[in-house]
């Protein structure tokens, strides 16, 4: 293949142009380039076919070799009669130069069925009468080719720049019709003349598969259709076939009808065909090979069904294929069956082609008669012997629940029970019964198997519940157990219980004995035990406890003594047998209880404790305990030995103390003795304890700490004799004597000194030891009042000012100052409270006299307040005014007015009045000062602009010379003088004002717009601090 095909769609309006094209090619081929005949074409299609036939009898020339070249091909841009293409040869027409391309008729060569060779000249254009050649690549050559006609629709084959193709995917012994067109960047499209060619006859196509239209046992009669001749007329059809063997294929008929019959064939058997047609040319392929089978005979009756499994609603049945049935041969079975008893004859069960089949839902214990059918494609054949199979019996239901016979002894049980009401469809065989203890849960053991239904259950354990079910057995099957039963054996008294033993070791006055329950409880619980004692074997017996409790202490015993136990268990039936004899003696007790101890005090801070010793009990005291404390509850142990007495030291004068004995041997710790009471003789006071310094907010009346410490403590213990007194020591070892007061103020000190200080308690035996010293350290002297003065005056506010020092506190505890001033009722308030030097009093009234006073203090105190002061503020200014407003009363003469004041506390109001003329409004003059709101401006300017503002003046006339305090000037107003003219230019002298009311509409807007704009910043910044800073 040369290349890939692209196919082009021309539609009616390119065609023409072609045609157009054409004809004028042709016009000036006639004219001026007839000498060219080597790049024209012939005249005739003939003639190119006869040519190339001459020249290259074999079809192997030069043209052919060419074609067998790979062929570039080049992609357009834009198909050829699209809309774009049209609008732009349409409009680039008129703009090339008049240059003319003519392309020679192509030639056709090696003609073949299915393919042709296409070869042309490259085109020659002419400009001004001059022929000029070009190169291959400068040129695309379309081919199209029609098999309808010269008129017909041309289909486009090729697009590239080679000069020779090939032509394939031809239809043999077929008429085309082709053309070339030649295409370059800067020369306009030429289209050559059609050549025509008629391609050569072949093969004919290989034809349909042969179908089967009749078939017998023997024969199979075939008929097929003829297939494309390709030119030449089939002549006859080759039939081929395998005999039925699978093998090669060989000839069974060669002719030229279009049906065959074939004969003397095996009956049941498939044959393989294939089917060719042949023409003068040549043979074609074969077509595809299609199988096809000959009619067979019934199979023969088959064998009865045998059963494969039986169950007691379901049976399996199975046969084989019918003797002298091939092994391929497709069979289906038809399985009827008879129920015994039910009238209805044989009804088809199963069919298939399976060798098996499962009949379901069938009555347990019943006989089915069978018959078995084979089936083949020829029919169905005689039915097999009949056959008797049954289904198996179900296992039985359970039989009733088991019943007491009779009395229930301890040690058995007689039990029966009733058949099943359901057996099954089989009688029942045999009998089990099963027993469990209750206890024990899901362990059933087996007691009877039998065909009766009674049995004496034995060997049982008395008290003891047991459960008993029974079940069957039959042909089908062991059924399921019954119900249950419950059945409890009569209970006996309890067994021998052992022998108590004795837990821990033996006290002196107890002994505490554990058991263990009996080995045989009778058959019911064990509800109580009976324990004896005697002090020998021969001695009367007596119950010491009768309980459940499996443990027991045994008190009141005496020390050293051997006693016998005895014990017995009981039920709800009665009391066992005793256990064997225990023998168990008791321990040493400890000593007895201690007298009362005697008490002897030797000075107030010493007594001696001795006591006599108590009974032993039976092992020799090794030791004394004493128990001293001023608490009778709450005493301890302070002597422990084998002595009868004891010092005791460190004591309190003047207090009641407790003490009693113990004794200890090997045999434990006797009692306490009686609790001795002894009280001390008093003697001088304790030391004092706690010492501290009164802060200034503890005391009611704060005195100057700076020459002064007040001190606290708390008083000591007495000691027995009433404290009368305190010595109190500081300085220099100066003693100062103070009375029974807690709290006491030393005086006359030094500033800012460190004094240690202690004291001690004196009552009538003498002094006290002294306290731990204390060290505490007077305060500086409070500081002097600053100088008060004020710094600014104005009409709401006073800056005042006072010592030497910076606005704010820049060290760390500095003095502080209190600044008061005289409200209207005489009394001196606070208005600033802080370390600054200067604070601005606001909220004033204006000319009003004010009285100040301040004081400092700091750690060491408060100072005295200064001289009181008095400031006055000064007179405030009048507001400002509106800005003015300038009406042109003639053409030269303006009026200038402005809102009025009232008077300020009985002082005048005056105004003063400034213009400028010109745009740049530099130079302002005052032009009017008087007490009236307006002012007439004569002698105008025309066409000049005037700015006008305003400001009030307030006379104080109470002030000596009557001065005038100014306020600030009003916005400014702009007007302009123009000339006036009749009618609408009346109505000019309001312009003005309606400018400046805009221009002050404007200024107000902007200002609204920045104080909104610093509204939003002051809260982001808020934000900000609250949220980075704070948080």
């Amino acid at each position: 293949s040369h290349g890939r095909t692209n196919f082009i769609q021309r539609d009616e309006r390119s065609l023409k142009m072609q045609e157009h094209l054409k004809k004028r090619l042709k016009d000036r081929q006639a004219s001026g380039h007839t000498n060219n005949k080597l790049n024209s074409p012939p005249s005739s299609p003939h003639k190119v076919l006869n040519s190339s036939n001459a020249t290259i009898p074999n079809g192997n020339g030069k043209g052919q070799q060419g074609a067998v070249g790979a062929l570039k091909q080049k992609q357009i841009g834009k198909t050829k009669g699209s809309p774009e293409a049209e609008m732009g040869e349409s409009d680039t027409e008129s703009k090339k130069c008049d240059t003319h391309l003519s392309i020679g008729k192509p030639v056709v060569s090696d003609i073949q069925a299915r393919s042709a060779v296409l070869s042309w000249n490259l085109p020659v254009s002419s400009q001004n009468g001059e022929s000029h050649s070009h190169s291959p690549a400068a040129f695309t050559f379309e081919v199209a080719i029609s098999n309808s006609g010269k008129n017909g629709k041309f289909k486009s084959v090729y697009v590239g720049e080679e000069l020779t193709i090939t032509l394939p995917d031809l239809r043999p012994a077929t008429d085309y019709h082709a053309r070339v067109s030649a295409t370059s960047s800067s020369i306009k499209e030429t289209i050559s003349e059609l050549v025509s060619f008629t391609t050569e006859s072949c093969e004919p196509d290989c034809p349909a598969a042969p179908k089967l239209i009749n078939r017998t046992k023997n024969s199979l009669s075939l008929q097929w259709k003829s297939s494309n001749d390709n030119g030449s007329k089939i002549t006859n059809f080759l039939l081929e076939w395998d005999e039925g063997k699978n093998g090669p294929f060989k000839e069974c008929y060669y002719g030229h009808l279009k049906q065959y019959k074939l004969t003397r064939l095996t009956p049941s058997s498939k044959y393989s065909l294939r089917l060719a047609a042949k023409n003068d040319i040549g043979m074609s392929g074969f077509s595809e090979t299609v199988t096809f089978g000959t009619a067979g005979v019934v199979p023969p009756a088959p064998a009865p069904p045998a059963l494969l499994e039986a169950g007691v609603t379901w049976m399996a049945l199975g046969w084989s294929p019918p003797a002298g049935v091939a092994s391929d041969d497709s069979l289906t079975y038809s399985l009827d069956m008879e129920e015994e008893g039910s009238g209805y004859g044989f009804q088809p069960q199963y069919n298939g082609d399976e060798l098996s089949c499962t009949l379901k839902n069938l009555r347990r214990s019943t006989s089915y008669k069978f018959r078995l059918f084979a089936y083949n494609s020829e029919g169905k054949s005689s039915p097999s012997e009949v056959v008797e199979h049954s289904t198996k019996p179900d296992r039985p239901g359970a039989p009733s629940k088991p019943v007491v016979k009779g009395k229930i002894h301890p040690h058995s049980v007689r039990v029966t029970w009733e058949p099943p009401k359901d057996n099954g469809g089989s009688d029942i065989s045999k009998y089990f019964l099963e027993i469990s203890e209750a206890s024990v849960g899901g362990r059933w053991e087996p007691v009877y198997s039998g065909a009766q239904r009674e049995h004496v259950c034995d060997h049982l354990r008395p008290g003891t519940s047991y459960r008993l079910r029974v079940s069957c057995a039959s042909k089908g099957g062991e059924s399921q157990a019954s119900d249950v039963t419950t059945v409890t054996t009569a209970a006996v008294p309890p067994g021998p219980c052992p022998a108590p033993a004795l837990v821990g070791k033996a006290k002196p006055k107890e002994i505490t004995l554990q058991w263990g329950p009996p080995a045989v409880d009778g058959g019911s619980e064990i509800t109580e035990y009976l324990l004896e004692m005697a002090s020998s074997e021969q001695d009367e017996r007596r119950v010491v406890y009768q309980g459940p409790a499996a443990e027991f202490g045994v008190t009141s015993l005496l020390p050293g003594r051997t006693y016998c136990f005895w014990l017995r268990a009981g039920n709800k039936v009665g009391f066992g047998p005793h256990s064997e004899k225990v023998e168990l003696c008791t321990a040493p007790g400890p000593p007895e209880q201690c007298c009362k101890p005697l008490i002897t005090c030797k000075s107030a801070t010493c007594a001696v404790v001795s006591w006599e010793s108590p009974a032993c009990n039976g092992a020799e005291i090794t030791e004394y305990r004493l128990d001293w404390g001023q608490v009778e509850g709450s005493m301890h142990i302070i002597y422990t030995g084998p002595c009868q007495s004891y010092e005791v030291k460190g004591l309190t004068p003047a207090t009641t103390y407790y003490c009693r004995v113990q004794a200890v041997n090997m045999a434990g710790v006797g009692l306490f003795g009686d609790t001795g009471v002894v009280s001390t003789p008093a003697s001088v006071p304790a030391a004092v304890a706690v010492l501290h310094l009164l802060e200034e907010d503890q005391m009611e009346i704060s005195p100057p700490f700076s020459t002064c410490l007040a001190i606290q403590w708390e008083e000591p213990c007495c000691h027995g004799a009433e404290i009368t007194g305190y010595n109190i020591e500081y300085g220099e070892k100066q003693l100062v004597t103070v009375g029974r007061s807690t709290t006491h103020v030393l005086e006359n000190l030094l500033p800012d000194t460190l004094y240690r200080i202690r004291i001690q308690a004196i009552n009538s035996f003498g002094v006290g030891p002294f306290s731990h010293s204390m060290k505490a350290k007077t305060k500086p002297l409070p500081p002097d009042p600053p100088h008060l003065e004020c710094v600014v005056f104005s009409y709401q506010s006073l800056k005042l000012k006072w010592g030497e020092g910076p606005s704010r506190a820049l060290i760390p505890n500095p003095t502080q100052f209190n600044l008061q001033m005289e409200d209207r009722f005489g009394r001196f308030v606070t208005v600033y409270n802080g370390p600054c030097h200067t604070y601005k009093v606001q909220r004033l009234s204006e000319s009003t006299t004010y009285h100040f006073r301040i004081q400092a203090y700091n750690d060491a105190g408060e100072g005295a307040f200064s001289e009181v002061c008095a400031f006055s503020t000064t007179k405030s200014p009048p507001a400002p005014l509106k800005a003015p407003k300038a009406i042109q009363l003639e053409e030269n003469t303006f009026e200038i007015t402005w809102e009025p004041l009232q008077p300020m506390k009985g002082d005048s109001i005056v105004y003063i009045l400034q213009l400028a003329a010109g745009r740049d409004g530099s130079r302002l003059l005052q032009v009017y000062k008087g007490p009236e709101p307006c002012f007439r401006l004569p002698a105008a300017q025309t066409n000049c602009e005037y700015r006008a503002r305003v400001c009030a003046g307030r006379q104080c006339h109470d002030l000596p010379g009557c001065p005038e305090l100014y306020g600030p000037y009003s916005p400014s107003t702009v007007f302009c003088c123009q000339r006036r003219e009749p009618g609408p230019a009346a109505a000019r002298p309001g312009a003005e004002p309606a400018q400046s009311g805009k221009r002050l509409r404007e200024e107000r807007v902007i200002a609204i717009a920045l104080l909104c704009g610093f509204a939003v910043v002051a809260i982001l910044f808020a934000v900000v601090i609250q949220y980075f800073v704070i948080k």
